[in-house]
């Protein structure tokens, strides 16, 4: 019960720390149409300091346990070993899904988003939020935080994986059924890989990589 309403609490943390760094951002500018223009921009920004906030959560709600932060999350540093398996693991996944992707439902339209950018700084800002904030976050909180809690209660390991899976999954509504379905099992991937290395960091690493790929199929202008 505690891991899950800290999860809940750090996730609205996020929601408003984004939200209301958005809302001053939007007052320094002079017009809509100067917000529209770099929107991409204050939106990535935003969600930056949000991740920064919600893992603020995290850290008082560990300390409160009386808990060491690196060791409840276990952020331990995978071998390079680990490291290359997990990655290779991830590019085949990725290649399956390509596959069935084309042999399966070959019509359904790409779904790789257009993003308008103003400038190289706000592509950057976007790629920290894509490839660096949203992995760390969402790694600590779930393949971390909430790996930890519920695989030490009556859930055990196994159904801790299957459930964050679900979780995580199902909070993407950004993304289409299929799309959800993709994330469930990239889920249970990344759970198999934090129970099996008992590091986290390693969760990080393949996420941050999943979301490169993703990030280069992006379609900019």
């Amino acid at each position: 019960m505690e891991t899950t309403f800290v999860a809940l609490v750090a996730y609205a943390v996020f929601g408003l720390t984004s939200w209301l760094t958005l809302v001053v951002l939007v007052a320094t500018q002079d017009s809509a149409a100067q917000f529209q223009a770099t929107s991409r921009g204050w939106v990535s920004a935003a969600s930056i300091l949000g991740c920064a906030s919600a893992i603020v959560v995290l850290w008082i709600a560990i300390g409160m346990a009386r808990r060491e932060f690196s060791e409840y999350l276990a952020l331990n540093w995978p071998t390079r070993d680990e490291v290359m398996s997990a990655l290779m693991i991830t590019i085949l996944l990725w290649l399956g899904e390509i596959v069935f992707r084309s042999l399966i439902i070959p019509t359904q339209p790409s779904t790789s988003p257009h993003l308008p950018f103003s400038g190289i700084g706000e592509l950057l800002i976007l790629f920290v939020a894509a490839c660096v904030a949203a992995p760390i976050v969402e790694e600590f909180t779930f393949r971390g935080f909430m790996f930890r809690g519920w695989s030490e209660s009556f859930l055990g390991p196994t159904a801790t994986i299957v459930l964050t899976a679900v979780i995580w999954g199902a909070m993407h509504t950004q993304y289409d059924w299929w799309g959800r379905c993709w994330i469930f099992v990239s889920g249970l991937v990344l759970g198999h890989f934090r129970r099996r290395s008992n590091s986290t960091w390693l969760t990080v690493i393949v996420h941050a990589g999943m979301n490169f790929s993703f990030f280069l199929t992006m379609r900019f202008a």
